[in-house]
């Protein structure tokens, strides 16, 4: 198990005034400028992962670790793969600590905005770390309750969690009764190496969705409904 946290990370306020439609100069960048100052200081993503080899696969499960998680869409992907990287990301919980926003709704959303880039930048320098060490050429993850409800149950966040032992003192992540994350920006999965690449959005057929990075694949997702052959049978 390994943890990566104290990971230099500096906020670009131009790209987050940009993200955010706010105008160089305006009352509303330099109100946004004030309150990255008083935030920067407390930004701290972190992030947690192992190396894990999947001991047993069924029709529509895989163990890891001696913890068996069921999906279709996660055994396809894993029907050839031996080693995989079970991780927890996060913004980091010290923002949250914090009681800058209280009732200032407009504020809560940039606080928000700035916490999942924050995550975003730390999703993607784990990403870097893990293919860089272990040598892989390429690599995609699943996460629990993205995409469609039937993709990976979000019910098996309490499986991820439990190959970790207490994440909360490891990073400071806590899971609640329904399964989501604290703090809000966090994100858990299983990375494994691939010769294709996948996104859980290319098996979920939500439209309005902010967060997605790939259009619809029916035909991939119809290899999943059909049989849950790897994915590799649809390039056949």
């Amino acid at each position: 198990m390994e943890v990566l946290q104290d990971i230099p990370y500096e906020l670009d306020t131009e790209s987050l005034c940009a993200k955010l439609h706010l105008q160089k100069g305006s009352d509303d960048a330099k109100e946004l400028d004030a309150l990255v100052e008083s935030i920067r200081p407390h930004i701290k993503p972190k992030a947690v992962y192992i190396e894990s080899y999947i001991e047993a696969r069924g029709e529509d499960t895989v163990t890891i670790d001696r913890v068996t998680f069921t999906s279709r869409v996660l055994r396809a992907n894993l029907e050839s793969v031996e080693r995989v990287f079970p991780f927890i990301t996060t913004c980091g919980r010290e923002i949250d600590e914090l009681d800058l926003a209280s009732g200032d709704f407009i504020q809560q959303f940039w606080i928000d905005t700035i916490k999942e880039t924050a995550l975003r930048f730390m999703v993607t320098y784990l990403n870097e770390h893990v293919n860089r060490r272990y040598a892989l050429k390429k690599s995609s993850s699943m996460n629990p309750g993205s995409g469609d409800v039937d993709t990976w149950p979000i019910e098996q966040q309490k499986n991820l969690f439990s190959l970790f032992g207490n994440v909360s003192e490891l990073i400071g992540v806590e899971l609640t009764d329904s399964f989501l994350m604290i703090p809000n920006k966090s994100v858990s999965g299983i990375r494994f190496p691939t010769e294709i690449d996948f996104r859980t959005c290319q098996v979920c057929h939500r439209e309005n969705c902010s967060s997605r990075s790939a259009q619809f694949d029916r035909k991939l997702w119809e290899t999943y409904q059909c049989n849950g052959k790897d994915i590799t049978e649809k390039s056949k």
